[in-house]
């Protein structure tokens, strides 16, 4: 097939470090990948192109980038999944890492926020004569999260740390996760609090599901994450903007079958926090004005009853 790769290029040694795109067009098999293509323009047409790969197998997570404006695996993407015949891919470095030449990230922010959720078991106790062990079950259990590769697709198309390089992430979050599910860790209650109370941690998602959508491996790191705001909420941690927002949510739509704005915001931020109250009074004053948030009395479905017994009806059945 006949495609034209669009690539991303940037060299920060040069005199104009802004990124440009620097289109190759070229012949290859249909079978190829996306990284096939990117080493064919490398070996014939264009050696100064800068990328990382290793297995070539999805194993490894190196070669990470945008393809079509999605994070994926160049190895596991084939061409005629994104371009037809004749098509044009773009490839980019992946998203929400600085960017060191061309295609590679530096992924030192990565690894600093896998780092601050302490990645490794914390056990108490006499040492055991051989290993600790788990279940078959809790071994099933814990697959998920450990087939992450640290390919780094999730934080690429992270809509939160676009926004806000605090949040820990969904990669991060996601190795939380399996310690926390882990029988022979002894920190669960520590990591679930530290992780609940932190800001930028487990409540600062916003649940777009981009991190599903480009996971290579189904770790599906949302899914994860809100495992652990239950297992959170379990163990009690509820004194929360994100437990409040939640609790809210829940309580005005079962009143009013519909969302009511103005108390949703004001219980999150707690009815206590005035500093937090007065950051919110311009939103809330600019958003009444635009007719966004009701004035006194909050909105109300035609048939909020029926959404009520619906509620009612769900929270009878057992667990």
């Amino acid at each position: 097939m006949n495609i034209t790769l669009r690539l991303q290029r940037f060299d920060p040694e040069t005199s104009d470090p802004i990124a440009k795109f620097q289109e190759y067009s070229f012949e290859i098999s249909e079978v190829a990948t996306v990284l096939d293509a990117i080493i064919k323009v490398h070996e014939e047409i264009d050696g100064t192109i800068a990328m990382r790969y290793s297995c070539r197998s999805s194993i490894c997570g190196s070669c990470a980038m945008k393809i079509n404006g999605s994070a994926a695996l160049g190895c596991k993407t084939r061409l005629v999944e994104v371009a037809e015949d004749g098509g044009t891919i773009t490839v980019q470095p992946v998203g929400n890492l600085p960017v060191v030449k061309d295609l590679i990230a530096d992924f030192s922010p990565f690894w600093s926020k896998i780092k601050s959720v302490d990645p490794y078991l914390k056990t108490s106790g006499p040492e055991p004569e051989n290993e600790r062990i788990a279940s078959n079950e809790s071994m099933v259990n814990l697959l998920t999260g450990v087939n992450c590769i640290m390919c780094g697709c999730c934080v690429s198309d992270c809509t939160v740390l676009e926004v806000d390089p605090s949040f820990v992430g969904p990669a991060a979050l996601a190795k939380a996760w399996r310690f926390t599910e882990d029988p022979r860790d002894s920190a669960t209650d520590e990591r679930l609090k530290t992780l609940n109370d932190a800001s930028g941690g487990m409540w600062d998602c916003t649940r777009c599901m981009k991190c599903v959508e480009v996971c290579p491996k189904e770790v599906a790191p949302m899914e994860r994450i809100m495992e652990m705001r239950v297992a959170a909420i379990e163990a009690g941690n509820t004194n929360t903007s994100g437990y409040r927002h939640t609790e809210s949510f829940y309580n005005s739509v079962k009143k009013n079958g519909r969302l009511d704005e103005t108390r949703l915001a004001i219980d999150s931020a707690g009815w206590t926090n005035l500093p937090r109250l007065l950051d919110l009074a311009p939103i809330g004053i600019a958003a009444m004005r635009k007719g966004k948030l009701p004035p006194i009395r909050p909105h109300k479905s035609k048939d909020h009853k029926k959404v009520r017994d619906l509620y009612e009806s769900v929270e009878k059945e057992p667990e």
